[in-house]
């Protein structure tokens, strides 16, 4: 299920280190999967945020 968000700025492999670091292990994968939530969730709030303000 992978989004193809362009401009992702966090890597697999660094979300992957990130993770680790906080005791939390993960394969490529399960952090491309985790790394299209965070950014579905961002997406979305970005536009609920613009349908509030009635900004572009």
């Amino acid at each position: 299920m992978d989004m193809n968000f362009t401009d992702k700025k966090v890597s697999v492999k660094r979300t992957i280190m990130i993770l680790a670091k906080n005791g939390i292990k993960v394969d490529d994968k399960e952090a491309t999967v985790i790394l299209d939530f965070l950014y579905l969730m961002a997406k979305n709030n970005k536009k609920q945020r613009e349908e509030k303000t009635g900004k572009p």
